[in-house]
C-alpha cells in the first residue's frame, strides 16, 4: 500500500464564531470502536499517530481534556518538538497552547505534570457545584482556576474562552464524554479521527463520542469527509471531517 502520512502544521481553519472557539476533536479509535484499553488510549495510536496531535497543537490556542483522561493519563499541551515551538512562535503565538481540564467536581490528581510542571501554561475550568475547598487545592498547585456555571460549564467555558482568552481555536483531545457533550451542544466543527489498525475486543465498548442521551436518526451530526490519508507502514488511517449544518 503507498503511504503518504499528511503534515497537519500546514492546515487552515476558517475564523470562529462570536462566542466561542473553533472547535477541532482530536481521537485515536481501535477498527472495533474503542478509545481505551486498560484504561489508557496508549497502544492504539502509532508515533506518527502521536507526531499528528502535536501538529494539531501548532494551530490550538487552548488545548482542553475532561477530568476522566487527566486521570487516566495525565495530559499536557506540550508539543515535544522545539521546532513545532519555533513555528508557533514565528505564527506569533506562545510556544505552548494553554493546557486546560474541565471538571465539576474538582477531584484531580494534583500531583500529575499538569499541575507540577512549569514549562506550559494551564487552567482548570471548575463548576460552581464544586467545592472553595477543592478550588483552593487546586489554585494551590499555582494553577489558575475559572468557575463556570453549574449546569452550563462546558458553554460558560467556551464563551470564558472566546470572550478572556480571546481564543481562536480549541483542541479537544478527550475523552469520550467531553466530546459528547460538544457534540450534543452543536459545537463540534471538526473532527479529526485516527483509525489505528488493530482490534481491542474487550467488553467495555468506551467509542470516541459518547453521552447520556438515547441515539436518534434525528439527532445524528452529519460529517463532511475532507481527507482520508492510509498509511501503510502503521496499518492506520488518518481522517478528517467537518460538521455540516446545513449552510
Amino acid at each position: 500500500m503507498e503511504t503518504n502520512v499528511p503534515e497537519y502544521t500546514f492546515l487552515t481553519f476558517p475564523d470562529p464564531p462570536a462566542d466561542r472557539p473553533y472547535v477541532i476533536v482530536n481521537m485515536v479509535s481501535s477498527v472495533d470502536g474503542r478509545v481505551t484499553v486498560e484504561g489508557t488510549e496508549r497502544g492504539l495510536g502509532s508515533p506518527r499517530d502521536q507526531r499528528l496531535m502535536r501538529e494539531l497543537r501548532v494551530h490550538a490556542d487552548i488545548a482542553l481534556n475532561g477530568a476522566g483522561t487527566l486521570r487516566a493519563s495525565g495530559t499536557s499541551s506540550r508539543l515535544g518538538d522545539p521546532a513545532l515551538e519555533e513555528l508557533r512562535v514565528a505564527r506569533g503565538k506562545s510556544r505552548t497552547p494553554i493546557a486546560t481540564v474541565l471538571s465539576r467536581t474538582g477531584d484531580l490528581p494534583l500531583d500529575r505534570a499538569f499541575f507540577t510542571a512549569r514549562d506550559f501554561d494551564a487552567m482548570v475550568y471548575l463548576s460552581d457545584a464544586a467545592s472553595a475547598d477543592r478550588a483552593q487545592a487546586i489554585e494551590g498547585t499555582g494553577r489558575r482556576v475559572v468557575r463556570v456555571p453549574a449546569g452550563d460549564e462546558m458553554g460558560g467555558m467556551l464563551r470564558h474562552m472566546r470572550s478572556d482568552l480571546d481564543a481562536r481555536l480549541l483542541l479537544v483531545e478527550g475523552g469520550p464524554t467531553i466530546n459528547g457533550q460538544l457534540f450534543e451542544l452543536g459545537c463540534v466543527d471538526e473532527f479529526f479521527l485516527t483509525l489505528g489498525g488493530v482490534v481491542v475486543n474487550g467488553n467495555e465498548l468506551k467509542p470516541p463520542v459518547q453521552s447520556k442521551r438515547e441515539p436518534s436518526i434525528a439527532a445524528l451530526t452529519h460529517l463532511e469527509l475532507i481527507s482520508a490519508v492510509p498509511n501503510g507502514e502503521t496499518n492506520e488511517v488518518y481522517l478528517r471531517y467537518r460538521v455540516t449544518r446545513g449552510d
